[in-house]
């Protein structure tokens, strides 16, 4: 899971780095063989992780094999935060973060910059199709109190591919961490495993 904080970095930041885009890494061999490994690969994202997962997947289309999503949190933050009364949102930005209660986490808190959520509007996703054309798998609890699991069944109808599922677990929260969420995500895993490997025999 992502830690908390959300003010010393930018989506584009993180996207970068799941691009590997720095090309002396990227040209030495180690790093070569490790990048035909995982990007020609399952991706896997929780919360905001979700989020890069799909933006790795619309920079990298023929690296990336399948997706599959927890708790996707598409746009998130920044559609939250528009929904705010404007006299909060006003005193958001005075004093340049904004706080958000939460269970999920030590702290009780997320804390997200202003200039993460100016950032992070560069790369909304759910106005318009999203051009993913692999296997798709969306996890979600529909106690999800962070991230509320409608957005990925808005991930699902825009995303292009023909080939999409969404799961809701009834008594799912945001972490997604008791054990049978976990076998969940497991078994989805392995199930993509065993797709593909039967297309490439194919």
């Amino acid at each position: 899971h992502f830690r908390c904080r959300f003010t010393r970095i930018y989506v584009t930041v993180e996207k970068k780095r799941q691009m590997h885009s720095s090309p002396q890494k990227a040209n030495s061999p180690s790093c070569q063989s490790l990048m035909s490994k995982f990007l020609s690969s399952i991706l896997v994202g929780s919360s905001m992780g979700g989020w890069l997962m799909l933006l790795a997947a619309i920079a990298r289309p023929e690296k990336t094999k399948a997706l599959v999503g927890i708790s996707t949190a598409a746009d998130h933050f920044v559609t939250a935060f528009k929904t705010l009364p404007i006299e909060v949102r006003k005193e958001c930005e005075d004093k340049g973060v904004w706080t958000i209660p939460t269970k999920s986490n030590k702290e009780g808190m997320y804390t997200v910059s202003m200039d993460f959520l100016r950032e992070a509007e560069n790369h909304c996703i759910l106005q318009s199709p999203i051009p993913i054309t692999c296997p798709v798998r969306l996890i979600h609890g529909l106690k999800d109190k962070d991230v509320p699991w409608h957005i990925s069944m808005q991930v699902a109808e825009r995303v292009l591919s023909p080939d999409v599922d969404v799961i809701l677990r009834r008594h799912g929260q945001h972490r997604m961490a008791e054990k049978d969420d976990i076998k969940l995500i497991v078994y989805t895993i392995d199930d993509l495993i065993d797709k593909l490997t039967t297309m490439v025999q194919e």
